[in-house]
């Protein structure tokens, strides 16, 4: 078997027996519960699927094609869009549509992409707004469908840089400048993170407005008390980089806005702690909390990603920043009884990078810090990435696995686990793929990716979406389909 360079040695013969052991959990049809099968539905508005269709295009990577074609006949057969319940606009989009849209693209199977428009013809009323920026829930059972679709584009412009991305050239009669749907979250869910300190920034003061709870009408509000690259706000910087990545490097307005805000973050978040730990802290109420999040832990693959592109003499800078704040992520997890990571961690009281109190000591299978490690070795080949990789792998093996799956944890400084009941649908889309190519472990996309060869979704051809569904960058050749 092959060796990849930083590849612990055992590592093929045991990935063997893990694939062997079949693509555990995959089955149900929401949020598993690796132990009972019970379900705790994403909000969905009463869509099902949700881990199947967010585990197509890790099954297809993986050449599970039994279980492939499963899934396959059951969107075919099964996948229903008669619901009337409400649903988040963001988890359906990155969820639904960005599966549904990978498995198109990578397999050129048509009924993806027929489903893929269905589903978006549900989710455009959401965008019938006074200024074309999306609510971030919509109601199945109360909206109605929007009749002229060329209509409501019109409406959607591009705020100083950023596209809603949400519409895909894989419809004719659907485009916004070729953007690929599921590229980009609901501005309605990421604008209440955004203001304050970042508001140096020249365009930042067109995004502080909320909608009212009524009739939606944009109302400029005062300065927001809380700033976080975590929850609420990390896809939004995310996608700055990747909507100029995802244009083969033309939308020069989403490249000049996402440096303007890492410079902001540079300025009033990025803190080094007593230890010498780089963090990002968040910013609440004109104070810092000395915290950060295990969402926000995906800021080290993006500055990575980020720093070819920018001015040469940052360049360095900007891959120095992203291994230290992985560095620290990685010692979030190294500093748990479990070897795995809690959703918060602090930098007080001559504690750090540790979670400070029970309800946040819980780790619920989250890819962040691995998809840092992901990205961090496709840019340097160091292979201290892959040995954390692996790190994660064992732990996840040791204090995750049941019976029927893979569970989250309610306290990683506990040797003895006490699950969750939940298997999150992002563990098959996100976290396993992202680390295993030749030998895969089921399911982890971020750790699929982290020991394949760079060729397996280059980062020059393909960029992903926020549940690590990969989408093509649109190449002025491309025929707008690619393979693996």
């Amino acid at each position: 078997m092959l060796r990849l360079q930083g590849m612990p040695q055992s590592l093929p013969r045991r990935l063997e027996g893990l694939r062997n052991g079949g693509l555990c959990g995959w089955g149900g049809k929401d949020k598993n519960d690796p132990r009972s099968h019970l379900r705790s539905s994403v909000p969905a508005g009463g869509l099902s699927g949700a881990t199947i269709i967010d585990s197509l295009d890790t099954l297809h990577l993986m050449e599970l094609k039994e279980e492939f074609q499963e899934a396959k006949a059951w969107v075919e057969e099964s996948f229903h869009l008669n619901v009337s319940g409400e649903a988040s606009l963001f988890e359906v989009n990155i969820r639904y549509i960005g599966g549904l849209l990978s498995a198109f693209y990578l397999t050129g199977e048509e009924v993806f992409r027929i489903k893929a428009i269905q589903l978006g013809e549900k989710l455009l009323p959401a965008f019938n707004t006074p200024t074309g920026i999306p609510k971030g829930v919509v109601n199945f059972k109360r909206e109605q469908r929007v009749r002229n679709i060329r209509k409501v584009l019109r409406k959607i412009d591009k705020p100083f840089g950023l596209y809603p991305n949400f519409l895909s050239p894989v419809s004719g009669n659907w485009m916004q400048r070729e953007y690929q749907a599921a590229a980009a979250p609901s501005f309605s869910r990421l604008l209440p993170s955004f203001p304050a300190p970042l508001c140096e920034a020249p365009w930042a003061e067109e995004l502080q407005f909320a909608f009212s709870s009524g009739d939606h009408v944009p109302v400029l509000s005062p300065l927001i008390d809380h700033v976080s690259v975590g929850g609420l706000g990390d896809s939004f910087y995310e996608y700055l980089i990747k909507s100029w990545l995802m244009s083969a490097k033309t939308d020069t307005e989403a490249k000049d806005m996402y440096y303007e805000a890492l410079e902001a973050i540079e300025t009033h978040l990025l803190n080094v702690s007593p230890g010498g730990l780089t963090y990002i802290a968040e910013w609440r109420g004109g104070i810092l909390d000395h915290k950060m999040g295990h969402l926000a832990c995906f800021s080290g693959g993006m500055i990575a990603l980020g720093a070819e592109d920018a001015k040469e003499e940052k360049r360095a800078h900007y891959r120095e920043l992203a291994a230290q704040i992985t560095k620290t992520c990685h010692e979030s997890y190294a500093r748990s009884d479990t070897k795995l990571g809690p959703e918060a961690f602090w930098f007080n009281s001559g504690r750090e990078a540790v979670a400070t109190q029970m309800s946040e000591s819980y780790y619920i299978l989250r890819p962040e810090v691995v998809e840092s490690y992901m990205y961090l070795w496709r840019q340097t080949h160091n292979p201290i990435y892959r040995e954390w990789g692996w790190e994660v792998v064992m732990a996840l093996e040791k204090y995750c696995r049941t019976e029927a799956g893979f569970s989250g944890i309610q306290d990683v400084y506990s040797k003895v686990p006490n699950h969750d009941n939940k298997q999150q649908t992002f563990f098959l889309a996100e976290t396993l793929k992202l680390c295993l190519a030749p030998h895969p472990l089921p399911g982890h996309r971020y750790l699929y990716l982290l020991f394949s060869e760079d060729d397996m979704l280059s980062l020059e051809d393909w960029v992903f979406n926020t549940e690590a569904h990969p989408l093509p960058v649109n190449h002025s050749d491309s025929s707008g389909r690619g393979g693996g």
